[in-house]
This record gives structure tokens, C-alpha cells and sequence, in this order.
């Protein structure tokens, strides 16, 4: 493994572990085997980052996080401080479920964030630059764009890619982020496009 990363002195990183250019690893964190980590990303004080899980490049991951074995975070994913992945939905103590085939795959996709101490219920995938709340339980498919909040997390708006809330839409149902300028439009209950993706 070339060193082109940082860890830090007090975190541990298991055998057969793969870790990108310019990513770092703070105090008090584990990165298990068979994990695969992409370049320029950041892990906060005491991360976990189970077996085998893909994490793309430039992902941000708050303290106190644990991805388990199951989860999958595809580029520029944000999670904040505190928050919860599971990967079993049945879990009993008295009858453990150990191994990949009872674990539930959970996606989370491109550019989402997920504020703090939200839970993602295993088995449920994030759409791309979707904005889940701090505090949101996330029980169900989570739509690109989507702003989700309460417990259970429903929709309560859009989010445009560059983290903006989409609002105001004009006489056609277009809506202007303020951020960026780029439009949007929602075509459907659950779908919302941008009006500037080639």
C-alpha cells in the first residue's frame, strides 16, 4: 500500500485495505479489511468503516460514523457527525445474523449529504445529491434531490445539486437555484430533473 494518504498515529487500518491519494484518517478510527476508499477523502475522529465497504472519492465522513459491511457511498457523499447506518433489519442478540448474505446493500448516492445523527434503515438507497435532515429516520428509497426530514423521513422539498432548497417555481414549474442559477423542474410526485444535465 503506497503512502499517499495520511492516517493518523492513534486509528488503525486492517490488511488488504485500499486507500486513495489524499485522503485522511483521524484520531481513534478503524478502516477493516477488504475496505476500498477513493482519493481526497476525509474521515473524522472515530470513524468505523467495516469490511468490505466502497467509498468512492472526495467523501466527507463526520465523527462518530460507522459504515458497516453492506454500505456503499458513491463520490462526494457528505455524512455528518453521529449519524447511523444499519445493515441487518431484524438484528437479535441471541441469534446473530453474521455474514455478507444477511447483510441488506444500502447506496448512497453521488453528492447526497445526511445530516447529523440521521439513521439510514438498511436496504434503502439514496438518490443523488439527496439532503436528508438531521435527525431524519430514512425507512424508504430516497429520490435524487430530495429534502427529507422527520421520523419517519418524508419529502418535504427538493434540494438543488449545489445544496440549495428549490423553491418559487415559475407558471412552466421551474425553480431557479439560488446558488448556481441551474433550473429544475419536478416531472413527477417523486422525480425532479435538472434542466441543465447534458
Amino acid at each position: 500500500m503506497s503512502k499517499n494518504f495520511f492516517v493518523h498515529e492513534s486509528s488503525y487500518v486492517d490488511d488488504n485495505v485500499q486507500i486513495g491519494e489524499g485522503t485522511k484518517v483521524w484520531h481513534f478510527s478503524h478502516i477493516q479489511s477488504g475496505t476500498v476508499i477513493g482519493k481526497g477523502c476525509v474521515f473524522g475522529q472515530n470513524v468505523n468503516v467495516g469490511n468490505n465497504v466502497k467509498i468512492g472519492n472526495y467523501c466527507k465522513v463526520q465523527n462518530n460514523v460507522s459504515i458497516y459491511e453492506g454500505v456503499e457511498l458513491e463520490d462526494y457523499v457528505f455524512c455528518g457527525p453521529s449519524m447511523v447506518f444499519t445493515n441487518i433489519n431484524d438484528p437479535r442478540s441471541e441469534f446473530p445474523q453474521r455474514g455478507s448474505q444477511y447483510y441488506l446493500k444500502t447506496v448512497v448516492g453521488y453528492g447526497a449529504s445526511i445530516g447529523a445523527n440521521a439513521t439510514i434503515v438498511c436496504g434503502h438507497d439514496i438518490g443523488r445529491f439527496a439532503f436528508i435532515a438531521a435527525g431524519a429516520v430514512v425507512t424508504k428509497q430516497v429520490p435524487e434531490y430530495a429534502l427529507m426530514a422527520g421520523v419517519p423521513a418524508r419529502r418535504i422539498g427538493w434540494m438543488s445539486r449545489y445544496g440549495a432548497r428549490l423553491t418559487n417555481p415559475d407558471k412552466d414549474g421551474v425553480m431557479v437555484c439560488a446558488k448556481s442559477g441551474w433550473r429544475y423542474k419536478e416531472i413527477a410526485a417523486d422525480k425532479l430533473v435538472c434542466l441543465e444535465d447534458k
